[in-house]
C-alpha cells in the first residue's frame, strides 16, 4: 500500500505524462491541419464540379510569395479569366473554398478562373500592384499548357481598384521583355476586359491619403498608371459597368473611358446600373452585373 507521499508523487508524474501526451497529440493535429488543406480543397471542389488549386506561386517579393488560386470546372472550355483580388489596392487572402461561389456564372460557362493576389497596400503602392498582376499574366502565358488553358483566350475582370488593374492589363500589352527571367520574357496580353466602377485617371488622385495609402506615390508616375491614357485601336473588347449612385468613384470615370475606347474604334460597351452604388451592394445590381460580365466573356472568348 502506497503512502500519501508516494501517492502524491505518482499523481504528479501521471499528470506530467498526460500533459506531454496531450501536447504531442495537439502538435500532431496541428501538423496534419497544415498538410491537409490542398487535398481537402480538391475533394470538396470535385464534389461541387470544380477543381481548386490554391496558392500557385507566380513570383516572389521581399521574401514573400505572390500567388493565385485556380478554379477549374470539370467541363473547362480552355479559356481562362483572371480576377483581380483588389479593393483600394488592398489585397487579402481568403480560403478559396469560400470564394468559389462568386465565380459561378463563369464556371457554369466552362471558364477557368484565376484569382490573382498582388502585394497589398499600405506596404505597396499602385504601381507595384500593377507590376505584380502583370507578372501574373505573363506567368499564365508562360505556363498556359501546364495550366490547361489557351493563352489566346484570356480575359480579366475586377471592381474598383481591381477594375483599374484590369484596364491596365487590357490597355497596355507587349510581347515580352528582354532579360534572364523567363516570366518577364512572356507576353502580357488579354483578349477581353470587364471593369466595374474603375478609376481610370490617377493623375488627380495621387498623394498622401489616409483612406487609400496605395495612392501615396510620386505624382510623376501617375500618368504611367492611368489606363485612359493608353487606349489604342488594337485594345481588346472592353465592357464597363458603373452605378450612377457611386459616391466613391464617380461614374464620370467610366463615361470618359468609354469615350476614349469608342474614339479609338475599340469594341466596347458601357452599362449604367440605375441607382447602383460602389460595390453593387444591392443583390439585384450585383446579379445583373455578373450576368453581363459572363455574357461578355462568352461572346468574346467562347464559352460552353
Amino acid at each position: 500500500m502506497m503512502s500519501a507521499s508516494e501517492s502524491t508523487h505518482r499523481s504528479a508524474a501521471e499528470m506530467r505524462n498526460m500533459t506531454r501526451t496531450s501536447k504531442t497529440f495537439c502538435l500532431a493535429v496541428a501538423l496534419f491541419a497544415c498538410t491537409a488543406p490542398v487535398e481537402t480543397l480538391a475533394q470538396e471542389g470535385a464534389r461541387a464540379g470544380v477543381e481548386i488549386t490554391p496558392d500557385v506561386v507566380y513570383g516572389h517579393k521581399d521574401g514573400m510569395a505572390l500567388t493565385f488560386d485556380v478554379f477549374r470546372p470539370l467541363d473547362a472550355n480552355g479559356a481562362a479569366i483572371l480576377y483581380m483580388v483588389s479593393g483600394g489596392w488592398v489585397c487579402r487572402w481568403t480560403p478559396p473554398e469560400g470564394t468559389v461561389a462568386r465565380f459561378a456564372g463563369l464556371l457554369d460557362k466552362g471558364f477557368t478562373v484565376l484569382a490573382v493576389r498582388h502585394g497589398s497596400s499600405p506596404r505597396y503602392k499602385v504601381p507595384e500592384a500593377e507590376a505584380d498582376v502583370r507578372r501574373a499574366l505573363r506567368y499564365v502565358h508562360l505556363n498556359a499548357e501546364r495550366l490547361g488553358i489557351d493563352a489566346n483566350r484570356l480575359g480579366v475582370f475586377g471592381g474598383s481598384a481591381g477594375g483599374h488593374l484590369s484596364l491596365m492589363l487590357g490597355m497596355v500589352s507587349d510581347a515580352g521583355q528582354e532579360g534572364s527571367d523567363p516570366v518577364l520574357g512572356a507576353p502580357s496580353r488579354v483578349a477581353a476586359v470587364v471593369a466595374y466602377y474603375p478609376p481610370v485617371d490617377l493623375r488627380a488622385m495621387v498623394g498622401p491619403s489616409e483612406r487609400f495609402p496605395a495612392l501615396d506615390f510620386p505624382r510623376e508616375q501617375a500618368a504611367s498608371i492611368s489606363p485612359i491614357l493608353y487606349v489604342t485601336s488594337d485594345d481588346p473588347p472592353t465592357l464597363l459597368i458603373h452605378g450612377d449612385a457611386d459616391e466613391l468613384v464617380n461614374i464620370s470615370h467610366s463615361v470618359r473611358m468609354q469615350e476614349a475606347l469608342k474614339g479609338a474604334g475599340v469594341v466596347s460597351e458601357f452599362v449604367t446600373i440605375a441607382g447602383g452604388d460602389h460595390g453593387f451592394r444591392n443583390p439585384e445590381h450585383r446579379v445583373r452585373a455578373e450576368a453581363l460580365m459572363a455574357d461578355w466573356f462568352d461572346r468574346h472568348l467562347g464559352g460552353n
